[in-house]
């Protein structure tokens, strides 16, 4: 499903995007190698296993790059310009291997770009629950998207 133009938004739309994902070990472990995030909760299961959490921790920022990727179909694919910031990133509860976590989308702000005639702001609220319906992660995304008939 290709993403919509910022002519096609409204503020208070919201989705619930699919598919929903289940986080494995492996993607834990490469994107945690990848980024050089050696932090023993996300790799040593004895250290992780004695700390609070008694389980490892799914490296936060592949969480925080899974919400984007898991929303970015139905949201921005073939419209955007550019992702303009990400703001009040916040991760009230651990995601753990083995969660199935799906993500959806609300526009709570937008605007035309005063420099750019054929495009808009569009300020997309992602956030990421689990299969308990805990929400994992939360941000505010800005992205730059072209207009329909810009």
């Amino acid at each position: 499903m290709p993403g919509r133009f910022f002519d096609e938004w409204q503020v208070g739309t919201r989705i619930t995007h699919q598919p929903s994902r289940t986080v494995t070990e492996t993607d834990n472990l490469l994107f945690s190698a990848m980024t050089h995030n050696m932090q023993p909760l996300h790799l040593d299961a004895e250290t992780a296993k004695a700390s609070e959490f008694g389980q490892i921790l799914v490296n936060s920022t592949f969480t925080f790059s899974l919400a984007v990727g898991l929303s970015i179909a139905d949201t921005t694919v073939g419209t955007l310009v550019a992702n303009l910031g990400f703001d009040k990133v916040v991760t009230p509860k651990p995601t753990f291997i083995g969660d199935t976590v799906t993500c959806s989308s609300e526009v709570v702000e937008m605007r035309e770009s005063k420099s750019r005639p054929g495009q808009g702001i569009v300020v997309f609220k992602h956030e990421l629950t689990n299969q308990r319906g805990e929400i994992a992660l939360s941000m505010l995304r800005t992205v730059l998207l072209k207009k329909k008939d810009g």
